[in-house]
């Protein structure tokens, strides 16, 4: 395993619920700073990025997620596993070392709904050179300031998410595909003893949300609620950050007052 560690910030009051976030393929908090603010005063927001490893296994980047919050004495809350965040999600609820009280998928999937597009994706990240990817980046940053001209956080986020992009970069985003093409979690899924909930935007070509709740409905007793967000695209929390914070506030505010009636 490698010797880099989880890095993580804590935001909120420790009074409030704990939603931990696990980003997606980029694996970091550079995308995640509107819904931060939307969820501000309402939830304890813990926000991860993980370390460039090229050989950590999922099962890995779950001890690497219980070892960081533990260190900081965070023990129990929900889970935000966005995209990729969300297939190490799975195993941290099968391991049961962290306390998840409830888990939310953004955008986020058991087995992905298409495996040849994963493939496909990690075959062309592979070939592609970085000069090329930090050139598609200036028009990502071109579109980001008109789509985000009103909301400063994602702004700056975007500068840092570019900013983070390096050539090791690019190999951990292509390792953590591999991983995505290699698991199945429907055996984890069928054994889940707390409450699952997903978003996902309505224009999603990454992860299709139809087959992606397919699989849940099939294979996830627990899942209770598919919401969709339009116009949001894959990067959901982003994209749509204020119905995402919303109704993730409310599904936790639902799962506690319930809680509280059955121990009356």
């Amino acid at each position: 395993m490698s010797s880099d560690e989880i890095q993580v910030r804590v935001h909120g009051d420790p009074s409030l619920p704990t939603l931990v976030y696990l980003p997606g393929l980029h694996g970091d908090w550079t995308l995640v700073g509107s819904f931060r603010r939307h969820v501000a005063g309402r939830l304890r927001f813990v926000e991860l990025t993980y370390p460039r490893t090229l050989d950590w296994s999922l099962q890995d980047y779950a001890a690497g997620v219980e070892r960081a919050l533990a260190a900081l004495g965070i023990g129990k809350g929900w889970i935000l596993g966005e995209s990729f965040g969300s297939q190490i999600a799975w195993p941290l609820l099968a391991r049961r070392h962290f306390n998840v009280t409830g888990l939310v998928l953004a955008g986020g999937f058991g087995k992905h709904p298409m495996h040849w597009g994963v493939v496909f994706s990690q075959k062309t990240a592979s070939a592609l050179p970085l000069g090329v990817i930090t050139r598609s980046l200036i028009l990502y940053a071109a579109i980001s300031k008109w789509r985000f001209r009103n909301q400063p956080e994602a702004l700056a986020g975007v500068k840092e998410f570019i900013e983070r992009r390096t050539e090791l970069d690019r190999q951990a985003a292509v390792h953590r595909l591999e991983l995505i093409a290699e698991n199945d979690p429907s055996s984890i899924a069928q054994r889940l003893d707390v409450p699952v909930y997903a978003v996902s935007g309505v224009l999603d070509p990454i992860v299709p949300w139809h087959p992606a709740r397919r699989w849940l409905q099939q294979n996830c007793p627990k899942l209770k609620e598919f919401k969709i967000i339009c116009p949001a695209d894959h990067t959901v929390l982003s994209t749509g950050s204020k119905q995402a914070a919303d109704i993730i506030v409310d599904w936790i505010t639902a799962e506690r007052k319930a809680f509280s009636m059955s121990r009356k």
